[in-house]
């Protein structure tokens, strides 16, 4: 088959896969290890823009794999909205491998060869995830990326990472399998098809009662979204390395989970039937609640990882939220926020892994003054921490002011409020890691000195934040283009 737009859709899948079966290979020999990995994430990420520029001309490329039960595909169709989630994730596996290396070994984690084959399994079921064309499908890859995190969650073995693990599958595994199977099931029960249609697969007379329990089953189903109190897991995976981290909260899982939640919305309920359907109303204050209540806990977090975790909860359910609205600011404002917090989010976790790797420090209150002996890294915290507030010109501001609009336009304009708050709390929770860093003295200059010589020999955790810092204010000016790309599914 010569390359064209279904071979381009199979390698989404087959360049991560095969990258996973070579690591193994030549793991005896980290620079080619790291090599393989670098390749098939540019391999990815080239394949990828080829396919938003299908996308973006009006094509949507589809491939069948096969058919089973006399009713269900295996089938991948790219749109939109599973381009922007493939951009996000293929051009931050790149990044994330560079960081994921300084950071592995200027710590000397064991188990290195294994680590990189199952980042690999896990942008693989990514990309699966991205290109789903109906809800069988997306299900498949969704449970192959809870299993393929696993090794990673548990990479350090011990007894704390056991139980992380523990918890992470219990709430994964027990929703997806407890809550969103049976949601899919009464979806083709009661529309006849699991595929994704934009505006939804229902009939004109379902009821509102089938409808709501649909969609509550969906909301807590997709446990990866983090909805207030299927959250747990994620807070509690901050046992992996902060690689592990960075993937999980800003690359694969947690997109993954908002991705679906945007998906079913658009394609499988449709906004108009979202917005009709009784349970959406009190859905959308379960994230206005999640919002503020994960923001406020965070706040008392002295761990530097934990703080951010909990900072990841309440994003997340901006997405619900624009979601929940079912009107055209919000579906936009919720498209808007997987790219920004992506990129937001991911270098915040990548500061820490760099904090770590230099200083070996994990709390805020270690941090005083560490600003003014790794400039850059603190440096690129505060920028991210400005677009995650959503103060322009940093890309951040775009999802906040579509989902205040979004609130506006659904009728909840109160729900303006939980976006309000949140940003104030953001400013407390993110802002004093930076004026410690920058203004407070240390409180052992020697010390510090030492982690600024330190600091030299470990560049490689230093230069992937900068660079998703930077793009976190190039994505402000490129905001337009992808509003003008998304602007199809709404």
């Amino acid at each position: 088959m010569s390359y064209g737009p279904e071979m381009a859709i199979a390698l989404l899948m087959l360049i991560p896969l095969a990258a996973a079966v070579l690591i193994p290979i030549v793991g005896r020999s980290p620079n080619l290890r790291e090599g393989v990995t670098f390749v098939a994430g540019l391999l990815l990420l080239a394949n990828v823009i080829y396919l938003c520029g299908l996308v973006a001309g009006g094509a949507r490329p589809e491939l069948l794999i096969g058919s089973f039960a006399g009713m269900f595909e295996i089938k991948f169709r790219m749109e939109p909205l599973g381009a922007i989630f493939a951009a996000i994730a293929s051009s931050l596996w790149i990044v994330n491998s560079m960081f994921t290396l300084g950071y592995m070994r200027g710590n000397s984690e064991k188990n290195q060869t294994r680590f990189f084959t199952f980042v690999a399994i896990a942008i693989a079921s990514a990309m699966g995830i991205a290109a789903s064309a109906n809800l069988i499908t997306l299900f498949i890859f969704y449970e192959a990326l809870t299993i393929s995190t696993f090794p990673l969650v548990s990479h350090k073995g011990d007894a704390k990472a056991r139980r992380g693990l523990t918890i992470y599958t219990l709430i994964l595994m027990g929703t997806s399998l407890g809550l969103l199977l049976p949601a899919i099931i009464g979806t083709q029960v009661i529309a006849g098809t699991t595929d994704f249609v934009l505006g939804g697969v229902f009939p004109a007379d379902v009821s509102m009662l089938a409808s709501s329990t649909l969609l509550v089953l969906f909301a807590f189903g997709i446990g990866k979204a983090a909805l207030m109190p299927v959250h747990p897991w994620l807070p509690n995976a901050m046992v992996a390395p902060t690689p592990v981290s960075a993937l999980l909260h800003a690359v694969a899982v947690v997109k993954a989970g908002v991705f679906t939640m945007l998906k079913v919305v658009v394609y499988t309920f449709g906004t108009d039937l979202t917005h009709l359907t009784p349970s959406s109303s009190w859905l959308a204050w379960i994230a206005a609640f999640s919002i503020v209540a994960a923001s406020v806990i965070a706040l008392r977090q002295d761990n530097l990882k934990a703080r951010l975790a909990y900072s990841t909860v309440s994003q997340l359910s901006y997405i619900t939220l624009g979601a929940m609205l079912a009107t055209s600011w919000g579906i936009m404002g919720g498209g808007l926020q997987i790219v920004m917090h992506a990129w937001g989010k991911i270098t915040l976790f990548m500061v820490a892994g760099a904090i770590y790797t230099i200083a070996h420090r994990t709390n805020v209150s270690q941090l005083d003054g560490l600003g003014r002996k790794l400039p850059w890294v603190f440096g690129a915290f505060l920028v991210a921490s400005v677009s995650l507030i959503g103060i322009p010109p940093f890309g951040g501001s775009w999802p906040k002011f579509y989902l205040m609009w979004g609130a506006l336009d659904s009728g909840k304009a109160v729900l303006m409020a939980a976006l309000i708050i949140s940003s104030l709390l953001n400013i407390l929770y993110l802002m004093p890691i930076a004026i410690r860093g920058f203004m407070k003295p240390p409180a052992d200059p020697a010390a510090d000195d030492i982690i600024a010589i330190e600091a030299r020999k470990h560049r490689w955790v230093i230069i992937p934040p900068v660079i998703t810092a930077i793009g976190t204010c190039v994505l402000f000016f490129a905001a337009p283009w992808i509003i003008q790309f998304l602007e199809p599914i709404i």
